[in-house]
């Protein structure tokens, strides 16, 4: 057994001169031979499935979600900032390509590199979206922020969950309030007709072949990955982490108590809206019921689910719960009920079977199923090993007496 291990170890050292050392700006992590094999199977991951592939498309979904999973993770587990009105980010993302990508403002007649849309409306490039949805995104992540920086635990939770609800019903009552004779949004009715990508040589993306989708949101995926590693090991990630654990300490050591949330905030808002924004593409449509206060819920779970503070488990909760909901629930086990003589469909249940399966990880495994490490030692009452000399007695120490 030592001999084989000893082959596997000369097999993966040799792997690794062979790849191009990674730029010391990427972080020593990036340069693993594991990392561009990885790369390398999500690449060619969709030519296994056909064009329509069902689980092709629940991937997609799910790498969308996977989006929104890290940056929620970057207010929730980096900062320590409980956010239940996320969904206003997707909400603004998701107009933002309403607004700037299809023909709902019909008093405008621009075309930016958004393909061979019609003469009516504002038609920008995916990129320009994603960029506009980053800045509103941003700043709305900011004005949501400030109310909250005097606020700690529940009450965070309770000024976020009441933003969310205000975005709701702007989305829902927005057909009323018009902005230069334009209504702000369409109401219950939504915006459809919503421009799908384009880009210079390679043409429309269309729901008849979704490996082009999959390619797109994998390429944004695989960028805020790389952020979120950059961001939790930059100054501003340590910064985030010590107002997490102590707030008063970190600002008594300097910390920039103001500064340092609202860029959680700012950078958090800013996945979500990227993740709107392909989200709102892919499906053609932006429609108010989208925008509801369990979808909130929905991404929070699937945090907790994988470990709240971890990348990895942030991603592993992400793709859990979303392949569950767009592909186990509707297309395999649906029919399982009817099956064994029960008038139902699973489809019924499935906010149930999410707070089942978060009752079961929180009894079996409270860490979540891919931990940060940090947190893993503190809920399993574990002391680092360089603190242990620390925590144990001196055998010439004082007693009392």
């Amino acid at each position: 057994m030592s001999e084989l291990q000893a082959q596997l170890h000369e097999w993966l050292d040799a792997l690794q001169r062979r790849v191009p050392a990674a730029p010391a700006w990427l972080g020593g992590r990036w340069n693993r031979p594991g990392i561009p094999l990885l790369l390398g199977i999500l690449i060619v991951f969709p030519l296994l499935f056909s064009g329509t592939s069902g689980f092709l498309q629940a991937t997609i979904y799910a790498l969308g979600y996977v989006v929104m999973a890290l940056g929620l993770n970057i207010v929730i587990g980096f900062a320590g900032l409980l956010d239940l009105g996320y969904v206003a980010f997707y909400a603004l993302g998701a107009y933002a390509v309403g607004w700037f990508g299809s023909g709902f403002i019909s008093g405008a007649h621009i075309n930016v590199l958004a393909g061979p849309n019609p003469a009516f409306g504002i038609h920008l490039n995916f990129i320009l979206l994603l960029v506009c949805a980053t800045i509103v995104t941003s700043i709305a992540g900011m004005i949501i922020g400030l109310p909250t920086l005097r606020l700690r635990g529940d009450y965070i939770a309770i000024v976020t969950l009441a933003f969310g609800e205000i975005i709701g019903t702007m989305v829902i009552n927005g057909s009323n309030i018009s902005l230069f004779g334009q209504p702000l949004t369409a109401g219950n009715l939504g915006i459809s007709s919503i421009d799908p990508p384009w880009f210079p040589g390679t043409g429309d993306f269309g729901l008849l072949n979704l490996r082009p989708w999959y390619w797109l949101i994998l390429a944004i995926a695989v960028v805020c990955v790389f952020v979120a590693y950059r961001l939790r090991d930059s100054r501003l990630g340590r910064a985030w982490i010590a107002l997490r654990e102590d707030e008063v300490a970190a600002v008594s050591m300097g910390i920039p108590l103001v500064k340092t949330k609202l860029m959680a905030y700012a950078i958090g808002a800013a996945f979500g809206g990227m993740s709107g924004v392909f989200l709102a593409s892919f499906d053609q449509t932006v429609n108010a019921s989208q925008f509801e206060f369990s979808f909130s819920i929905f991404i929070v779970s699937m945090v907790v689910l994988g470990g709240i503070g971890s990348i990895p488990g942030s991603i592993l909760g992400a793709l859990a719960i979303s392949y569950i909901n767009f592909y186990l629930i509707p297309d395999v086990l649906n029919t399982i009920p009817h099956a064994i003589g029960l008038n139902f469909d699973l489809t019924d249940l499935s906010i149930g079977i999410y707070g089942f399966l978060l009752v079961i990880v929180m009894v079996l495994r409270p860490q979540g199923l891919w931990p940060e490490q940090r947190r893993k030692r503190e809920l399993a009452g574990e002391v680092a090993p360089e603190l242990t000399e620390l925590a144990e007695p001196s055998a010439g120490g004082v007693t009392a007496g």
